[in-house]
This record gives structure tokens, sequence and C-alpha cells, in this order.
């Protein structure tokens, strides 16, 4: 079983908060103060009802002086060291560095790269700092190497993209669901639940992964593709629906685009040449659309598995295209949905942190929404810089077109992919400033590092990965010397000529972005600290009223879906059963004029998709190659993934003793047939060597992985990161690199006597 258990029961001076690691964002409260703070149980929550895992449980650990910054550390060139400085300084140094590069190289050769794990108000923040304070288009977050593939397919089809267009709570009562590439039970223990409770009730679990993980060993049906193959074996499952007859023809004519085209694409993969691509075999194909398709309803949840490839795009779009085929989609306890990974995953990709977009998940190159968002910023349009690179193209130009970077929340010497390439571009840059929690492998490499607070001691907003608006409450005081990002970036800003524009007080920073987002598709400007409080969240779009009838925006966000309470009886799990409000935090306000508050939005697109025309948009796809396939230099697969007891590139979770105790290492996971054929023992270190780097963990052999794959945990640096080893080749839509699969051969490692 997971890692989950219970927290201990809340006591009534507990402050409400929330985990600040993957895309649940768990309900937790905390109690106590210093180094002495206690997680306690916060049932009312209905993602998590209470359970956490031992990441939760164990996050107060941060909290500790003794593992975190609580000082500015400036390298000094005398010594070549990171030592303690002023604040005064640091920010002096930063704000120096940074017009340095402006002056002599232009605004662009300065670089911003954000995270996934920032507020919405520390994310929308950074994002106005770049375009209106440095004036540069080269921003990104490390959120692109988490969901941008699953986004950009969601904008093709539906056009919108929110993580889940239902809230979780309808998992364990659709008919079936087809989970591809998540071993949920040990990257979101607590959510396994949902998974039990729809077997409970009958329905079908699917799970598709090369891997047989704890969440596999769950499944009614297990398949096993070849790693980077998930787009063949979604257009093979279709190939079976259609030639079965099995197509819902009045859903697609009355609610979908460009069948015609994506049908003549599918029926190019038939189940033979599927299972010869995939391995999966053709009886496992027609079990597969059978459970699917017999069901009541239906839903495909995919995550990082078919994502990260550079094909990442083309292959969510096959699986929403066999939802759309199916009619399961826009319908109730049905549709596609992305299990989004980092804290604030979703929320950090819709106002401003990523290189194409403006606040409320408006586009960049949008003339209009340049428009609206330069009116709140007090700025003309055209002082607005154009989309810049993506992430990995960003960490790419480092000591070339960018001379200076200003880095928040993020590791990118162990999370980017070829990661030894990255490492020696920060290395080579002018000027580097990291503001983090901790002295990760990246801060160690900068000039200036700041010391700022973390999710107990502030005070913002996160967005889950249903859409669900959150609300986490400072309960401890930061130690001194520790300063939150949003007075950074009001500090530098200050320092570069813009005393005004950039509030330190979360919630006036919150009352901007509804503001910014207004009107747009990720609409917050009917939601406030108040309706999120006494709510337990508030989905998104959520206007700030809803629509007249029949006039001016009837058809627009709050017409997509259902608005309030859940479609069937009342479930124990819904929003809306908070306290109805928390100390400290006023109620919402009531619409203007006597209008009723928008309700949000738990479940879009019943009515209508955000398409021009209302319309799903099937799109025409083939299967192709990874960008890197195997040959007889390099003859196994590589693919990678996370531990129950670590979280993306350990930067947090390495400090806590009780998850290294746990989890104290990287690995190599491989079958049984490739150990005998290299003699490998377990336990026997192995280095996994691709055309990038290598990697050395010791061997871990299990039936439970394909015999031509090998699998890697990406949380540690040092000789087992294993990003040394993965592939940065892009999608060309999303530009997600592949990290899931690349060509690598695997060799033993002589001990040292």
């Amino acid at each position: 079983m997971p890692d989950l258990a219970p927290a201990t029961p809340a006591a009534p001076t507990a402050t409400p908060t929330h985990c600040p690691y993957c895309a649940l964002q768990c309900g937790m409260s905390l109690r106590g103060g210093a180094d002495a703070v206690e997680v306690v149980e916060r049932a009312d929550f209905p993602v998590n009802r209470g359970a956490l895992c031992g990441k939760g449980r164990t996050a107060p650990a941060l909290l500790s002086s003794r593992v975190r910054l609580t000082e500015p550390l400036v390298r000094r060139h005398a010594t070549g060291r990171l030592e303690p400085a002023t604040w005064e300084e640091a920010l002096e140094t930063i704000a120096a560095g940074l017009q340095r590069t402006r002056t002599v190289h232009g605004p662009d050769a300065v670089g911003v790269f954000g995270g996934g794990g920032l507020t919405n108000e520390k994310a929308y923040a950074l994002g106005k700092f770049a375009r209106v304070v440095l004036g540069t288009s080269q921003i990104d977050y490390n959120g692109r190497f988490c969901m941008s593939s699953a986004a950009a397919a969601h904008q093709r089809a539906f056009g919108l993209d929110r993580g889940l267009p239902f809230p979780l709570e309808d998992i364990p009562r659709a008919g079936c669901v087809i989970l591809v590439g998540s071993n949920l039970a040990e990257t979101m223990p607590p959510a396994l639940r949902y998974l039990t409770e729809l077997r409970e009730n009958g329905g079908k679990l699917i799970v598709v992964d090369p891997r047989r993980t704890r969440t596999a060993e769950q499944a009614d049906l297990h398949l096993a593709p070849r790693p980077g193959t998930d787009l063949a074996l979604a257009l093979g499952l279709l190939h079976v629906v259609v030639a079965e007859g099995r197509t819902d023809e009045a859903f697609i004519q009355d609610r979908t685009s460009g069948w015609g085209e994506a049908r003549a694409a599918v029926m190019a993969h038939w189940p033979e040449l599927v299972e010869r691509l995939t391995g999966v075999g053709v009886p496992q194909l027609r079990e597969a659309v059978r459970l699917f398709c017999e069901a009541d309803s239906g839903m495909v949840l995919t995550a990082r598995g078919p994502e990260q490839q550079s094909k990442g795009t083309d292959t969510v779009s096959a699986w929403i295209n066999l939802c759309l085929a199916t009619g399961r989609a826009g319908r109730p306890l049905s549709g596609y949905g992305c299990l989004t990974g980092q804290g604030n995953g979703q929320g950090g990709r819709e106002h401003g942190q990523k290189a194409d977009q403006l606040p409320g998940y408006r586009k960049l190159d949008d003339p209009a929404a340049r428009a609206h968002v330069a009116r709140v910023w007090g700025v003309e349009p055209e002082t607005l810089p154009g989309p810049g690179r993506s992430a990995y193209e960003l960490l790419d130009a480092l000591g070339g077109d960018v001379r200076s970077l200003l880095l928040m929340g993020s590791n990118p010497v162990v999370s980017a992919p070829h990661a030894g390439h990255v490492e020696e571009r920060l290395r080579s840059l002018d000027f580097l400033a990291v503001a983090d929690v901790v002295l990760s492998e990246t801060a160690a490499l900068a000039d200036v590092v700041l010391p700022v607070t973390q999710w107990a001691e502030e005070t913002g907003t996160t967005t889950n990965l249903e859409g669900r608006v959150l609300l986490r409450l400072r309960a401890v005081s930061p130690p001194p010397g520790v300063r939150s990002d949003l007075e950074v970036l009001g500090g530098l800003a200050s320092l570069l000529g813009h005393e005004k524009g950039f509030p330190s007080d979360p919630e006036e920073v919150f009352d901007e972005l509804r503001r910014a987002s207004a009107g747009g598709p990720a609409d917050y400007s009917g939601i406030t600290y108040g309706r999120i409080a006494a709510e337990n969240g508030v989905f998104w779009p959520c206007p700030e009223t809803t629509a007249e009838p029949d006039g001016p925006g009837s058809a627009e966000p709050t017409a997509l879906g259902h608005e309030g309470p859940p479609l069937a009886e009342p479930a124990t799990t819904g929003a809306g059963q908070a306290p109805a409000a928390l100390p400290g935090i006023a109620a919402g306000p009531d619409g203007p004029a006597g209008r009723a508050p928008h309700p949000g939005t738990p479940r879009l697109f019943l009515e209508r998709f955000a398409t021009p025309d209302g319309r799903a948009r099937f799109i025409a796809v083939a299967h192709r190659a990874a960008a890197e396939e195997t040959d007889e230099a390099y003859p196994v697969l590589l693919t990678t993934g996370r531990v129950v007891s670590q979280y993306q590139s350990g930067a947090q979770t390495r400090r806590v003793d009780e998850l290294n105790a746990a989890a104290p290492g990287p690995f190599v996971e491989l079958h049984p047939m490739l150990a005998e054929r290299l003699g490998a023992l377990e336990g026997e270190p192995l280095a996994v060597v691709s055309r990038r780097g290598r990697a050395v963990g010791p061997a871990r052999i299990t039936a439970g992985i394909r015999p031509d794959t090998v699998f890697m945990p990406f949380h540690w640096p040092g000789e087992g990161r294993v990003n040394s080893v993965t592939n940065p080749a892009l999608d060309p839509t999303s530009r997600m690199p592949e990290f899931k699969v690349c060509a690598v051969r695997v060799e033993r490692v002589e001990q040292q006597p």
C-alpha cells in the first residue's frame, strides 16, 4: 500500500492550509511555531479527506532553520565562494547585474525562469516583472516540463486547458477509467482512493504503463506498451472502436468537427500493426475497447508518461479522439483529463510566467489581450515584448543570447533534460541570481542567492489539478532574514526604476490578478480570498457575475459546463462544505447591482466546448517513432519517473530524514532477462549510458518491467542524475522535451576493492 495515513486530529487553534507538494494540494492544518510545527487533520477538505502521504506529513521539517536558507548569499570575487550578505547588498547586486546586461546586450539578454510551485500571486508578479520592469520576452518556467503537451492538446480539441474538466469526486462514479502513464500510488497517494472506490462501485480500471507499478496492480487490465508508442496504442484502440461499430455517431454529428480526417488517419493503424509497434497483443486491445465502450460512462486520464515525448501533443490528441469518438466527453462522468503534477502547475501556466502567455490564459500575441493587460498594468500595449523561448530553449541559450538569469523556485541542474549541458550553460552566464528556500544544486552556482518564504510562512493561492483555486494561509513566521518572493520583486523593481506596481501584500496582488484575468479563458475575476475560504475553493472559470439571460456573454465560459453543486445527489466530498469564513478572511462580495455572483464551474463542456462553434475538434494524427530509437550501440530504452518518498528534483525532500530513509538514492530497475544478459546482480551498481551522459545506480531486478526497458527515478544529483542521460528533443507544438524515452546501454560498474 502507498505511504498514506490520516494526520493528527485538528485542534481549534490550527491554521487551515494546503500541502506544498503535488497538484492535489491536499488540505491540512498546522499548529505550533518555530521548529515545533505539527500537521493536523483537515477532514473537511474534499480532495484528500484528511489523509496525507509521507511528504505531506513531514513537510514542516523544511521550516527548520537547520535545513533552509536564512540569509542572503553573495559570491565574493576574492574567494569565489558564496558568503553571507545584507539584503540591501544582495538586491543591489542583482539589480546592477541585470541592468548591466540590459544596457550592454539589450533586454532580451536577460532571462527569467519560474516554477510550477510558485503561488498564483508570485507567478503573476514574476511575469509582470519580466515584461514591465526588464522588458524581456525571455521568460518561461519548469512547468513546461510537466503539463505542456496536455495543455496544447486541450487547446486544440476543446479551446480551453484545465487539467481536469470535472472534480476528482466524479472519478469513482465513472463506468471505466483508462489511466495512461501515471503511477498515482507513488506520485499522488491520496488520489489512489478514487480508483479503489471506482472498482468498489463496479467500475473498470485500465492502466497503461511499461512497468507493473503499484497503480497497475490495482487494474482490471494492464497494458504495457514499449516506451514511446503510446500514440500508436491510442490509434489502435480507436481503430478497433471503428471496426467494431462502437462509435457514437450522434455525438460525433452534434458536438464535434473533423471526424472524417481523424478517422482516415486512424484506419492506417490496424491492430496487428499496433501490436508490432507497442508489444500489446491484439486480444488485449480488443478487451480494452470492450471495457471502455460497454461502460455507461468513461474517462481517459493521462500524466507524464505519454506527455513527456517529442510527440506528446499528438499522443494526447489521440487519446482525446478516443473519448470524442465514443461520446465520452462533454457528458456527466465522462471526459479526458490531465493529472497535473506540480503544486501550482495549473495556476502557474495561467497567469503569465509562460513564454507566450499573459494573465487569464491570454495569448501574448493577441492584440486585444495585450491591450487589456496593459491597461491593468498602466503601460502601453506596444511596450510589452512578444513571445519568447520555451523552457529548454531558454536554458540552452544561456551564456549565448541570454547573458543573465533571474531564477525562482526551480532546480534545472537536476530536473532539466540533458542536465550536464544545462549545468554548463548556467555556469557560462555573466550573472545568475536565484531565490529559493534551500541551497539547491542550481542555487549553488549563483552569484547571488536570496532566502525566501515557503508555503506555511506566507499567504497565497494555488490552483489544483481540478481547476479549484485554493488559499494557503500563513501559519508561522519565517526566520529573521527571510523575505517573500513578492518582497524580492518589489525591491528589485524599485531599484530598477519602478517604485509602484509591485506590492508585497498577496491579497492586493491577487485582486490585480483578478482584474487582469477578467474576460480571459482562465477568468478569476469572481474569486476572492473570502470566497475561497468559505467554499473550500472555487473552480474557474468564475467571472464576477453570472451572465444575463440571452445577453452578451451568455455563451461565454459560464455556459461551458455545470455551475455550482454536483450533478447527482449531494456528495459528501463536494465543494462548499468549509466553515462560512476563516479568521481574518472576509466573505466574498455579492455581484454588482444585485446580480448573483458566479458560482464557479466544477464541470466544463456539458453544454458546449470552448471553441468558436462550440464543437470539440478531432485532430488527425499518425504514429511516428521516438526522436531516438534503439540501435546496436544503445539497445535498451530508458524511461524515468518518481518514487513515493521524493519529489521532483529532491531539493526539498532530500533534506527530510524520514523521506531519505525510505528512498535514500537512485536505482536502475531492470527485467531479470536483461540482468541475466548483463550478468548483473541485485544491488550491484549499473551505469545507464546515452549519447549525452551517464547515470549510475544499484540494480533493482523485477519482472514488473519490460525486458527491453530500464527505469530510473530523477530526484538525485551527482552520478545518479538520470537527466544527464535524457533526450532534450522537443515536441514541435508544446516544446516539451522527451524525458520518457531514449536509447541507452546498460553496463556493470567495476567496484573498488
